[in-house]
């Protein structure tokens, strides 16, 4: 589906996002991580993707600032935190995010969890509101593109059925050793695109003994391995490092193709690098 590092995918609106991540979780704001968006950007990165709870957007921001790139060359996405959750909150909170990444505009606005706790009706409610306050956001000419995060389909249902504009992407934990299809196969079949966030299943899957295998046939890094099992099912994986040997080991995953039968055995590799991290269960 994705042949070069240069690619984007069409949105059902028409922007376009680059296939690749640069991601930022658990990156503090601070000069390491100013430095590696600078450097990134000079790897040709032109996707950056943060977070409210990230509290990093100053240094992306400068980062990016610092090498020149002008606005309509690189996008950037955030997300909305449970804290602001609500149609009020996300208005709230949007001018804040665009002033701490130094932009006019915010290219993907996405909710980072969905409210999940007490009874359906409730929650379900919250999640509406949120959504059409992004809606307005999205109408205005603040945010290009509007979607979601850790949604499964028991949440899309509910949110499809009272949205006026359907989620765009859907950003969710998916790698070999946690690959959702059922999530996945409801959001194509939505025409909502899909992110895979922690496609390294944090670090664990690089010593599997079937990513280390695959990855010696194919003369890769396992790392290479697990990103192009994303690319070839479709998925847009967000990557995080500040180191540069992995900016530029990340983006070299275009030049060989997994067979069919080795992703078979990806896709079996089950409970290995899972986060833990259950849109039900999670009590932010």
């Amino acid at each position: 589906m994705f042949t070069s590092f240069e690619d984007k995918f069409e949105l059902t609106n028409g922007v376009q996002i680059p296939v690749m991540g640069f991601g930022t979780w658990q990156i503090p704001n601070d000069q390491p991580l100013e430095s590696a968006v600078a450097s990134a950007v000079q790897l040709g990165y032109r996707q950056f993707d943060t977070a409210q709870i990230y509290a990093n957007a100053v240094a992306i921001g400068r980062g990016i600032q610092n090498t020149g790139l002008p606005r309509h060359e690189y996008f950037l996405t955030s997300k909305i935190w449970a804290s602001h959750a609500s149609y009020d909150g996300v208005l709230q909170i949007v001018p804040e995010m665009l002033s701490q990444l130094k932009v006019d505009f915010l290219d993907l606005l996405l909710i980072h969890w969905p409210n999940t706790q007490g009874e359906p009706m409730v929650w379900q409610s919250q999640n509406a509101g949120t959504w059409r306050a992004m809606e307005k956001l999205y109408k205005e000419g603040l945010v290009r593109a509007i979607g979601v995060s850790n949604f499964l389909p028991h949440h899309l249902v509910p949110l499809l059925a009272r949205a006026k504009i359907p989620p765009m992407v859907n950003q969710l934990e998916l790698h070999p050793g946690f690959p959702q299809f059922a999530a996945v196969n409801f959001c194509f079949d939505h025409h909502i695109a899909v992110q895979a966030w922690s496609p390294l299943g944090r670090g664990m899957l690089l010593k599997h003994e079937t990513v280390l295998s695959l990855a010696q046939k194919y003369g890769v890094t396992p790392a290479q391995l697990c990103l192009r099992w994303c690319l070839q099912h479709g998925f847009m994986p967000i990557a995080r490092t500040l180191e540069l040997s992995h900016l530029k080991e990340n983006r070299n995953v275009f030049n060989f193709t997994i067979d069919e039968d080795d992703m078979a055995q990806l896709d079996t590799i089950t409970n290995n690098g899972y986060s833990g991290l259950h849109p039900d269960t999670v009590t932010f």
